[in-house]
């Protein structure tokens, strides 16, 4: 990856149903925030929500995009997404092919004419 092209972004996220995940994946890669979103079903979360334990079903999403993007995919995440306080958490990628990584930058951004 060269130090000219945007840095490629994992973010984390979770949907409490495969129907929702599907929405969120389709409309962040259709609005170019997601060049790629992978969804995994069969997640159990066990967390801690307002003092109490909780356990949820979950699809956890992927969803690959750029460093520019990321603040635009949280905030149009948030708008979409049921949960109250949906997980968003940035990984930052070491590195990728070429080719994957032009691939990537590419599909995300402003619509291209």
């Amino acid at each position: 990856m060269s130090e000219e092209s945007p840095q490629a972004r994992i973010v984390l996220t979770s949907a409490g149903s495969a129907r929702q995940a599907g929405m969120l994946a389709q409309a962040l890669v259709e609005e170019r925030l997601a060049a790629c979103a992978t969804l995994l079903p069969g997640a159990t979360s066990i967390y801690r929500w307002k003092g109490q334990l909780e356990t949820a079903d979950e699809v956890v999403l992927l969803l690959k995009t750029t460093e520019e993007r990321v603040a635009a995919l949280e905030s149009r995440l948030k708008q979409l997404h049921s949960y109250e306080t949906p997980e968003f958490l940035v990984l930052k990628v070491e590195g990728g092919s070429a080719e994957y990584m032009a691939w990537l930058t590419g599909s995300v951004g402003e619509t291209q004419g």
